[in-house]
This record gives C-alpha cells, structure tokens and sequence, in this order.
C-alpha cells in the first residue's frame, strides 16, 4: 500500500466512530477540484508510512479509536488493499472505505468478504456529465471513460447489506440544481446522500497541475449555504428519495 498520510483522530471522517484516517496515493480520476491534489498526482512527496508503522499506530491506540477510515486518493487502485484491511481488522477496528466506486469489482470482493463495514462513495455528477467532471472526457483508447462502472458500483451498493452513504462534492462550475435533482433520480433508495460544499485551497488538483494541466488557472467556487440548503430541500422531494439528505462542510 502507498500511504501518504495519516490522520491520528478524527470524529469526523467515520460517521458515529472516534477513528484515525489513513490517505493512500493515486488516483484514477483527475477531477480539477480535487482538494487532496497532492496525493493524487505526486504522492511520492507526501511523506510514507510503511504499513508496519500504520498497525503499531493503531495497536497503541486501540483504548481510544474505534475505526480506520481508508481514503486517498483512490484506496481501489492498490492491488494490497485487501490484505492491508485484514491487518486493520485483525487489530479490532472498524474499516471504512472511501471510493470513486471505479473499480465494482474490487468493491464487489471486500463487501462479499466483509471486509469493510462502511462505505462512502462519491457521486461526482449525473450520469452525462460523469466524464467531464472527473476530467477523462478527453480520454481516448483504453483509457476511455466508462460510466457502467460507476453505474455497478451504485447498484453494488443499494442491494447490499453493508453499511453505505453517497456523497457529492458540489462545485459551481460543474454542478447546477438540474444535476443534482438528476443524482437524486439516479441514487433513489440510498439510506443517506451528502452535499459537500466545495472549499478552496492551495492543494487543488489544477492548481498542483500548474500550466500543464488543461484546467490551469481555473478558479472554482462553492455555493452559499443558503443555496445549498434549497437544493437540498428540492432532493428531499424527488419521488423516491427516501433517505437522509444532508449538508456537510456549511
């Protein structure tokens, strides 16, 4: 496993669960908004943790944490992850997975072996604007962007047993209120669906990209909590969406 980071406590990161935070590197996604730009394209110069040095972290800290949350980055690209998350629970904890839902397969494996307990998947637009948002819509050949994958993993995840929320990270330049009415359709049915409110800093994906990268010099901007808070109560009346809608990051 590449880890880039560690986060010792946080209440935040894994709902209901005092829990440490471990940041993997890479991502299969290029979303410009990233705000862990960092970890995405030059992890190498985040800092590594050997996984020896994760588990010795955790068995000292077992009488105060109750739960790893695994994030990045995108934990599915790493072949280990598997194996890293038995260490985790061998230890006692809790495992949380935040992902891109990229890879069902690989979601499909640990929710089948039980090897997660909670899984956050980020929604990142309405199916037709999918690939534009995640900055692969330029993509050609094997590198294509394909939108079933995305599809399998949120379909993975409303027939499971396994404990799940969607969340979107909304950002003025790529999402509007017929977007996200659009995701409320989609997702119908979730226990619990999350509106980020976008926050600006100097890790974002296009900014750490410098004059390279296509998105160089964009800026990006949240909406206001107020206009948050109404396209919220519009999701709440999507036929069908059941479950919890709520604001985070206001």
């Amino acid at each position: 496993m590449l880890i880039a980071g560690l986060s010792k406590t946080t209440l935040l990161d894994y709902p209901g669960c005092v829990a440490a935070t471990v940041f993997v590197g890479g991502c299969s996604f290029r979303c410009p908004f990233c705000h862990n730009g960092g970890l995405v394209l030059d992890p190498l110069a985040q800092g590594i943790y050997a996984e020896e040095e994760i588990c010795a972290f955790l068995e000292k800290r077992k009488r105060v944490l109750k739960g790893v949350c695994i994030t990045g980055g995108e934990p599915t690209l790493h072949a280990d992850l598997p194996e890293f998350i038995f260490k985790v629970k061998k230890t006692g904890y809790k495992v949380k997975l935040d992902t891109n839902g990229y890879a069902p397969d690989v979601l499909k494996m640990l929710i089948d072996e039980k090897a997660v307990d909670y899984v956050a998947m980020d929604i990142k637009n309405c199916p037709d604007k999918y690939a534009s948002t995640v900055g692969m819509d330029c993509a050609e050949g094997e590198g294509v962007f394909d939108i079933d994958r995305i599809k399998r993993s949120v379909s993975l995840l409303k027939s499971s047993s396994v404990l799940y929320e969607f969340r979107t990270t909304v950002v003025k330049e790529f999402h509007t209120r017929e977007d996200l009415l659009k995701i409320g359709d989609w997702i119908k049915g979730c226990p619990c669906y999350y509106m980020q409110q976008y926050q600006d800093n100097e890790n974002i994906l296009c900014r750490i990209a410098g004059s390279s990268g296509r998105d160089s010099g964009r800026i990006f901007h949240g909406y206001t909590k107020e206009e948050m808070e109404q396209m919220a109560a519009a999701l709440r009346q999507v036929p069908g969406m059941t479950g919890e809608v709520s604001l985070r990051g206001v």
